[in-house]
């Protein structure tokens, strides 16, 4: 009988080449569950931060408040959404207590609309 050798599969790895926009952008997809609006708008995403040599994307956001019910549903959200962008091989989201969360500085005209601030 001869010994059959699987051949090593190839898999073709997808490099890192979104900038931090455009993973700014797929995260507009997380919308808070409470507020009913998507978090980029809301300026509750601080920083993106690629690494395309590593696949690794940092990701620094705050809550409307640090005893929000919905920040552990949040902040998978925003992982798995990142995770599954073509190049990220990892994510780690950081919450961040400060600069405090003001939405009259942090979120967009849109969402101030939203939310009732003039």
């Amino acid at each position: 009988m001869s010994e059959e050798t699987a051949a090593p599969v190839e898999t073709e790895v997808t490099p890192l080449t979104l900038s931090s926009e455009e993973i700014r952008e797929a995260i507009k997809e997380v919308i808070d569950p409470e507020i009913g609006m998507n978090i980029v708008d809301l300026g509750l995403i601080y920083d993106v931060i690629p690494n395309p040599e590593t696949g690794m994307v940092d990701v620094n956001m705050t809550l409307t408040s640090p005893g929000c019910p919905a920040g552990p549903e949040i902040t998978s959200a925003v992982w798995m959404t990142v995770k599954r962008l073509p190049g990220v091989k990892d994510c780690e989201v950081k919450l961040v207590w400060s600069p405090r969360w003001d939405p009259q500085v942090h979120a967009s005209e849109e969402a101030r609309l939203y939310l009732g601030i003039w």
